[in-house]
């Protein structure tokens, strides 16, 4: 048919064909489900890499595993075997199967009766693949649709998934494009027996999608495999790495996680040089620090002051906060407006010209800035991002996300309470950006800041305006502001920081 012909022609390029050698990138990582349990570690994915480069955007763009293979051959499973063994924080498992196309009315009666075939390449929307891949390979953040295989449509919602830097697409057809194909820097099909696979899809399709066995067998010979044999097979031998006997087959798996490792140490390279990146330079003019009065230096000597009891601590903190909110809400745009007083005069005053303001806080010490900034912005909008450093890697990573949906159209105020790498605050601004904030309406508020957070933040993000009460010349080698004020959060909340991870505010997660 000429359906078949034009999918024939959109497939795979012919054997003899040649391409340059596609340069080997990578990054990190994000899986699918909000959290993955592995054997090892609990991988968190509501969030995204702190990798970027001097100009905000990521160092280098993801690398994309493409696993391929028939239907129930284990992809699912091989995927999680190869996440679990890389044993990093940010992978991302993108399935192909979110991409079936929305069919149409009589599509919708031919797939209630079997007849509908769901494994043809006309039956998946390969231009949202390749968009949603060319965006995640950038490390923006997607949109992806969600399936629901019992009534063959697609769910009203959508589900968001933040740039990665390893991105592990499965699927069917994750070969049957040439210019998805392109997209893929390692490509692996997993071989299994048919009779396997047969058995595995029967279990599946009767156990979680509510099929009868008739309808399972019927639709397994009109169209599975049939379409295997013709669509998916083939595209076996486009394959740098074939994997047979699936999950069983644990040497082949181990050679693909050590090619993914050697990749992530040229991202931690490219971390370490940001980190170090332009430290002689004068400060920037997007830095405003809040005037040292004797007042406000009187502050500072008591809460640097090891000695200094909680309560005091608490009490000359929080009025800190509210001057340096004070202040950064005087650095946001105001247009001048009349009024009319009580004795009948008109006053020429000035109002806020945006349309509201946002706070988010870095948790878990920014949170204590939020008292303050509600105390003088009425109705003010609170929002968090959770980012913590790994103190195996040294590298910080988001576990937790709430913004306001409509947060794009806001001033907002970013607060955290120190900030010495500024690799945390960097993390921040780029999920505000990925949620469409203008990087001019981003105000970072901090109480006190290491000049190399301050030149890294403003670095990467020039228009983002960086509020402080005091900035610190050195960071030493545990990355502790010098002199610096201890761990704030500790300080403040009285706790002790448990020996395996540290507070944004006392590592490099800030």
């Amino acid at each position: 048919s000429n359906s078949s012909a034009e999918s024939l022609d959109r497939l795979y390029p012919t054997v003899g064909s040649t391409k340059a050698p596609r340069k080997r990138t990578t990054s990190q990582c994000k899986s699918e489900p909000p959290l993955l349990r592995t054997s090892k570690r609990t991988i968190y994915t509501a969030g995204r890499p702190p990798w970027y480069n001097e100009h905000g955007t990521q160092s280098k763009e993801a690398f994309v595993i493409g696993l391929g293979g028939g239907s129930a051959s284990g992809k699912t499973t091989v995927a999680t075997m190869i996440i679990e063994a890389l044993d990093v924080p940010w992978v991302v498992l993108l399935s192909m199967d979110s991409f079936y196309k929305v069919l149409t009315k009589q599509q919708q009666e031919q797939a209630a009766s079997n007849d509908f075939n769901f494994d043809h390449p006309d039956a998946f929307d390969f231009d949202l693949i390749i968009a949603t891949l060319k965006k995640l390979k950038q490390g923006k953040s997607v949109k992806i649709p969600i399936y629901d295989f019992t009534t063959h449509s697609r769910k009203k919602e959508w589900k968001t998934l933040y740039g990665a830097n390893v991105i592990i697409f499965e699927g069917i057809m994750a070969f049957a494009d040439k210019e998805l194909l392109k997209l893929l820097d390692l490509k692996i099909f997993v071989d299994t027996d048919s009779d396997i696979r047969l058995v595995r899809r029967l279990r599946r399709d009767i156990s979680e999608r509510g099929r009868d066995i008739e309808g399972v067998i019927k639709q397994y010979n009109k169209f599975v495999k049939p379409a295997f044999d013709q669509y998916i097979q083939p595209t076996m031998r486009l394959a740098d790495i074939v994997v047979p006997r699936g999950s069983g087959n644990t040497v082949a798996i181990d050679l693909i996680v050590q090619h993914v490792h050697s990749q992530l140490e040229e991202v931690r390279a490219a971390q370490a040089a940001l980190a170090s990146a332009h430290q002689c330079h004068p400060l920037p003019q997007t830095l405003s620090v809040l005037k040292s009065t004797p007042q406000v230096r009187g502050m500072h000597t008591i809460i640097r002051n090891k000695e200094t009891s909680r309560d005091e601590f608490i009490f000359y903190s929080k009025r800190l906060m509210r001057l340096l909110i004070e202040h950064a809400l005087s650095l946001l745009p105001f247009q001048s407006c009349t009024v009319q007083t009580p004795q009948g005069h008109d006053y020429e005053g000035r109002t806020y010209s945006g349309k509201q303001i946002t706070g988010v806080s870095i948790l878990r010490a920014g949170e204590t800035m939020e008292p303050a900034l509600r105390a003088v912005c009425k109705d003010v909008r609170i929002g968090t991002i959770l980012i913590q450093t790994n103190c195996n890697t040294g590298e910080p990573e988001l576990h937790y996300l709430r913004l306001p949906k409509d947060i794009s159209e806001d001033h907002v105020i970013l607060m955290d309470c120190t900030v010495s790498t500024g690799a945390a605050a960097m993390m921040a601004v780029r999920v505000l950006l990925d949620h469409d904030v203008p990087e001019d309406k981003i105000f970072l508020l901090s109480l006190l800041m290491a000049e190399m957070g301050v030149h890294s933040v403003a670095y990467a993000f020039p228009r983002v305006k960086i509020i402080t009460t005091a900035v610190d010349k050195k960071v030493n080698d545990l990355f502790r502001i010098i002199p610096g004020i201890g761990n704030f959060g500790d300080r403040y909340f009285g706790t002790d920081a448990p020996p395996d991870w540290s507070d944004d505010e006392d590592a490099l997660s800030t």
